[in-house]
């Protein structure tokens, strides 16, 4: 399974940042889905950790049937 933070519609953000008022701490809204990783070469993936070094980030091969 593989999650992100959800993209969400002014509705869904006001509804949020109402209940955060109420309960006076924020809140980080995540969407998830199923993922496969992919399956990578050795080089392929140390290609993807120096990118992921350089950006400051971190990144997910997924399988191609996503």
């Amino acid at each position: 399974m593989l999650c992100s933070l959800s993209n969400l519609n002014d509705n869904d953000l006001q509804e949020i940042h109402k209940l955060e008022k109420d309960i006076q701490s924020p809140l980080l809204a995540f969407s998830c889905n199923n993922a496969s990783i992919a399956h990578l070469s050795a080089e392929n993936l140390k290609k993807i950790q120096e990118l992921e070094k350089k950006l400051g980030i971190s990144l997910v091969a997924v399988g191609r049937e996503c």
